[in-house]
């Protein structure tokens, strides 16, 4: 359902309940009887699992999948399924210079990007009372996938000039992507660019922002949101990311999020952060309430912030364990407007 998503960041900035944003996809094969390979080759599979985590858990958003190897395979790389795990890639596609330069940017619709445009489509039919945001992989990290990311690093010192040539494909191909996106109803995308975290401040600026803000500027508008995310250790390249200027941010776990809340301006939505694997996968209900009533506690203060995990959520994440963490968020807000109303 289209939406001013100005309005709705201003609404969130505002409101003093804000309904946490956990980027969570993956648990809903456990209420759709699928398994993982099953969910990611499929779009309607995709658009039936967000519909099962909008009915069960009352987001703020619904998030698409978080598999940072569709753009890549799209490409030609190859990659390994499972049907408990996400899709990992099993080989760099480019080794040298000359493959660097035969490297042909894709349509859209190759691989899976297909069947994940085709999910979104109908799962903006199905699910008309939040926003629904496509995931998609940024171009640094794209790129790092098709290279291996050790060895982009040493190139962006080395060969910079291939490196270059790489990102220019890739961000040619992801703004398409990002446009079939939002032609098929999205009210956003949140970009996945967690590679970047690996450069320095002045190599982001170089090899991973200039390419984001070109994505970003392709497509965002009014009713169409850009969400970036960065789970790495990004507290030397806040400043960095700040410059981006984008409506909304999230930060993984790598992070004390207090610090991107100072770094990031007031008016932006800074998103996150509670520990995906070793805390809501792992830990029992009893602990991820502490965790999440801690992160409440310690962040709420800035009007910007909204409670979600760091990162995707994995697939084995127990729904006893994901209701502890809204459990936690309902019971904050409420004791808090109860102390407000005394």
């Amino acid at each position: 359902m289209k939406r001013n998503m100005n309005e709705w960041i201003n609404a969130y900035l505002q409101g003093k309940n804000k309904k946490p944003m956990p980027i969570l996809s993956f648990p809903g094969t456990q209420l759709i009887g699928k398994n993982v390979e099953e969910l990611v080759k499929s779009g309607h599979n995709q658009a039936l699992c967000m519909e099962a985590i909008a009915k069960r858990f009352d987001t703020g958003a619904a998030f698409s999948l978080m598999d940072l190897s569709v753009e890549a395979e799209a490409f030609g790389s190859p990659v390994v399924y499972s049907a408990d795990d996400i899709p990992t890639l099993h080989d760099m596609l480019i080794h040298d210079e000359e493959e660097a330069e035969a490297l042909k940017i894709p349509e859209v619709g190759a691989g899976r990007t297909g069947e994940c445009v085709k999910g979104i489509r109908e799962a903006c039919e199905r699910i008309t009372d939040r926003p629904i945001f496509a995931g998609i992989i940024g171009p640094f990290s794209l790129a790092g996938r098709l290279l291996d990311i050790s060895e982009i690093m040493l190139l962006c010192y080395d060969e910079p000039e291939m490196v270059e040539s790489i990102l220019e494909k890739s961000t040619q191909f992801l703004i398409e992507y990002a446009k079939a996106f939002k032609e098929a109803g999205a009210n956003g995308i949140a970009m996945a660019e967690p590679a970047a975290g690996l450069l320095s401040p002045p190599m982001i600026r170089e090899f991973s922002n200039p390419y984001v803000k070109r994505v970003q500027e392709a497509v965002e508008d009014e009713n169409f949101l850009f969400l970036y995310h960065n789970c790495g250790k990004v507290t030397p390249l806040l400043k960095e990311i700040a410059e981006l200027q984008v409506r909304a941010y999230s930060f993984g776990n790598a992070i004390d999020l207090e610090n991107a809340l100072k770094a990031i301006p007031s008016d932006r939505l800074v998103i996150g952060n509670i520990d995906p694997a070793g805390i809501l996968r792992s830990e029992t209900p009893e602990v991820i309430a502490q965790e999440t009533k801690a992160l409440l506690e310690k962040c709420s203060k800035y009007p910007n912030f909204v409670l979600a995990s760091g990162c995707d959520i994995p697939p084995q994440t127990s729904m006893e364990n994901l209701e502890a963490f809204f459990c936690a968020a309902e019971q904050f807000y409420r004791k808090s407007e109860d102390s407000e109303d005394r």
